[in-house]
């Protein structure tokens, strides 16, 4: 075989790879834009986030200490839902009914609550089953970069950074999904950035001139 067939065989080769990826679902290491998974337990964060503006660090708290903000244990989601256990629209019609019916409202749990209850071993009056232990929530994970990336929350935490930045308008989302690529270029950007208004800090207008961001390899990939 010449030279020549060999080089135009290559390359249809090459060309046939392009074609299939453009127009399949490939997706790169840590690519998952878009991901938006189904949960065990469903939580909304535009109800939390957003209506009720819960501080992300109250369930997020890992975020201000550790490498990874981490997802809130069953108990903290209980520091709120041993009280608040039903939406409030079930809260009135169960008063509405009760009022029909001459005799003194219940309280409503809805079936999320109610799976809550059963993963801390805790009955409805809030104090733990017998012989029932507490089990793990199977959350499924919505952002997870490649092993060879290493992200830190402290450091963007303490510059004020917001959340958003990275995880865009949590607080309109019912259910949580990867908004940003978070891929290498995204990130490198943010760091380059210096220009007025586009930081992501949430107290300042002004760009990061006076912040070092290193660009260098090593900051994420050690």
């Amino acid at each position: 075989m010449s030279m020549n067939h060999m080089i135009f065989g290559v390359c249809c080769v090459a060309l046939g790879a392009v074609s299939v990826l453009s127009e399949s679902e490939f997706r790169m290491l840590g690519g998952n834009q878009g991901y938006e998974p189904e949960q065990p337990i469903p939580f909304s964060h535009r109800l939390h986030a957003g209506e009720l503006a819960i501080d992300c660090q109250y369930c997020h708290y890992g975020a201000r200490q550790s490498r990874n903000a981490g997802v809130p244990s069953a108990s903290i989601c209980m520091n709120c839902h041993k009280v608040v256990t039903s939406g409030y629209d079930a809260f009135l019609k169960e008063r509405e009914l009760a009022k029909a019916e001459g005799r003194e409202a219940q309280r409503v749990y809805s079936p999320g609550i109610e799976k809550l209850l059963e993963a801390t071993a805790l009955g409805k009056d809030g104090r733990p089953l017998p012989g029932k232990q507490p089990e793990p929530i199977d959350w499924v994970r919505v952002h997870n970069l490649p092993d060879f990336v290493y992200f830190d929350h402290r450091p963007h935490v303490a510059r004020n950074i917001a959340c958003e930045t990275c995880h865009g308008p949590v607080g309109t989302m019912d259910r949580m999904r990867q908004e940003s690529t978070l891929s290498m270029g995204w990130c490198i950007d943010c760091h380059r950035t210096n220009e007025k208004g586009q930081s992501g800090r949430r107290d300042s207008s002004e760009g990061r001139v006076s912040d070092h961001v290193s660009t260098n390899c090593v900051t994420c990939h050690l």
